[in-house]
């Protein structure tokens, strides 16, 4: 997984020749060369602006701008110039991650990390702030960075090298307020900073939330929510005020996977508070059990929800990033909301992806039984959106849950399940789902599917697995199995599952979007017009495929 790591034993190269095989058709990413963390998404003056780090000169992380992009639906894109580039003594080193934030009388402003050193590694970090050059231009084309107040903070008692990710700002009793990521030794903390100009900040008396064991916290975000089961989203400026749940979500280093909780904004003590049920650590929730992270979401004022972005990282080696001439990718940005029990978030894909829906797929109560496959035809299975719905009669042939599970390590007892139980692993209830990116005489393929187990409680566990074992016959990639457990109630026998399936990017939503899972995958067979896709079961309690839709996807303009 990418990090802040330096490779200059690879030269930079504008002029490479980009290999499409892998390159995504409907999902974000540019040209060529290196993407990753998502910036400062916004709505301005009737366009949808995206900014996210990139390399303009190679493949590998280095060279760090912001992209600068533009869109009515954020599915098609206009490429800007970038936003930011190394330009002053306070970001020499790298202009990197940052948010942005809509004041009084509709001006936006740019926070960023600047880099002004390369020691201590990965570099001396200061925040920033800029501000576009023309208010009246919808495509903030320009932007500027003050000499004068910049950078906005130098770490004083913070760690000099672990001090970064500026979020979207909110104002309350008189103060602006932010929070910024960093780490004391093994400990991950958001430190608050509070303004009432935007301009001079001081930090708050303690940590906004800080937690032991879970390392350096990047990319941190925190909004408040509707109530349960509400699809509209709320400002960020309304924090703090009458509302009773807030998402503060961590990106954590040490593992590259994003991390939310649920809890109470304490707004007097400047603090924030997880609901008990919430596991606070390695362990807690994830917007994705599989491949994003450094996710950052924002409030849409036009259609009034909360959009989420996040960075898909490449699975291939560096050197077959390189020989390829790109690397990294944004996946399809979601709609957030807390789900009707108010214990967890409920993710879904933007309406406007459907756009893109064309050739369509229909299939109603198709009986699977155990070893069945079926092949979906006449639909691009390289590029393709799946929805399905599986049911079954009866609970009662579910595998028992082995308590022997529960010592692995509880951050990964759900990968480590599916890792044991695959997609050819016989079962009892599952496993059963999908089959992407399949070759003709299944050599390749990734399974996407749900098992069912019942414990000695006599209650029921559904886990959902990615598992891109068997995705390639290149030996050198990153194919891991990913799984999460979905917090369902069986009582209607039926499961749901929606994959977005584009090339090299299988990006799935168990259950209404109640689990999420992505994964990269380079097949060698099943590529293109040699791509197949399947429904399957491998239990002996028989499935049937209520109804499932699969539409060929349109390629989105990526100018």
């Amino acid at each position: 997984m990418a990090s802040h790591k330096v490779y200059p034993g690879y030269p930079s190269n504008s002029t490479v020749k980009v290999k499409q095989v892998y390159r995504t058709s409907y999902h974000f990413q540019p040209k060529k060369h290196w993407i990753n963390d998502p910036n400062a998404p916004m709505y301005y003056k009737g366009y949808y602006h995206f900014f996210c780090q990139y390399n303009p000169k190679g493949a590998v992380w280095g060279n760090i701008v912001w992209a600068h992009s533009v869109s009515t639906d954020m599915i098609n894109w206009k490429w800007l110039k970038p936003a930011l580039t190394p330009s002053k003594w306070f970001d020499k080193y790298g202009c990197w991650s940052g948010s942005a934030t809509i004041l009084p009388g509709d001006k936006p402003v740019i926070l960023y990390t600047g880099v002004i050193k390369e020691n201590p590694e990965p570099g001396y970090q200061v925040q920033n702030y800029a501000i576009p050059t023309n208010y009246s231009d919808p495509y903030l084309q320009n932007w500027v960075k003050p000499n004068i107040n910049n950078p906005i903070l130098n770490p004083t008692q913070e760690n000099v090298s672990s001090f970064r990710d500026p979020s979207t700002a909110w104002f309350i009793n008189g103060y602006w307020k932010m929070l910024v990521g960093s780490r004391h030794n093994d400990r991950g903390i958001a430190y608050m900073y509070k303004s009432k100009d935007f301009v001079k900040w001081t930090r708050a008396k303690h940590p906004f939330h800080d937690k032991p064991g879970t390392g350096m916290w990047e990319c941190p975000d925190f909004y408040p929510l509707s109530s349960p089961g509400v699809r509209n989203g709320l400002e960020t400026y309304t924090l703090g005020k009458d509302h009773t749940k807030y998402v503060f979500k961590v990106s954590l280093d040490e593992t590259r996977y994003d991390y939310y909780t649920i809890g109470e904004y304490d707004v007097v003590n400047e603090r924030y508070h997880p609901d008990n049920i919430t596991v606070d650590g390695w362990a807690g929730l994830r917007y994705d059990y599989g491949n994003l992270y450094a996710s950052k979401t924002f409030f849409d004022p036009v259609k009034k929800r909360r959009i989420l972005w996040g960075w898909c990282n490449e699975s291939s080696t560096t050197e077959e990033d390189i020989a390829k001439g790109w690397a990294g990718i944004e996946l399809i940005p979601r709609m957030v909301w807390l789900d009707p029990s108010g214990k967890q978030l409920l993710q879904w894909p933007i309406h406007e992806l459907e756009t893109l829906r064309g050739q369509k797929k229909n299939i109603r109560n198709v009986k699977l039984n155990k070893g069945d496959s079926m092949e979906i035809k006449g639909i691009t299975a390289a590029q393709v959106d799946v929805d399905v719905s599986f049911t079954f009669s009866s609970l009662s042939k579910a595998e028992a849950y082995d308590r022997n599970w529960d010592k692995f390590p509880r951050e990964d007892i759900a990968k480590d399940i599916c890792g044991i139980k695959d997609a050819t692993a016989q079962g009892g209830l599952g496993p059963f789902g999908i089959l992407a990116l399949a070759s003709k005489n299944l050599e390749e393929y990734t399974p996407v599917f749900f098992r069912v187990f019942k414990t000695h409680v006599k209650t029921y566990k559904v886990l959902m697995c990615s598992d891109a074992t068997l995705s390639s016959r290149n030996m050198n990639e990153y194919k891991p199995s990913f799984g999460g457990f979905v917090d369902v109630d069986l009582a209607d026998k039926r499961l749901s599952l929606r994959s977005l399936i584009d090339h090299s990017v299988v990006e799935s939503f168990g259950e209404g979007g109640k689990t999420v899972i992505t994964s990269r995958v380079y097949p060698k067979l099943a590529v293109a017009g040699d791509a197949h896709l399947h429904v399957f079961n491998n239990g002996t309690e028989t499935i049937v495929v209520e109804k499932l839709h699969a539409w060929s996807m349109k390629r989105a303009l990526m100018n």
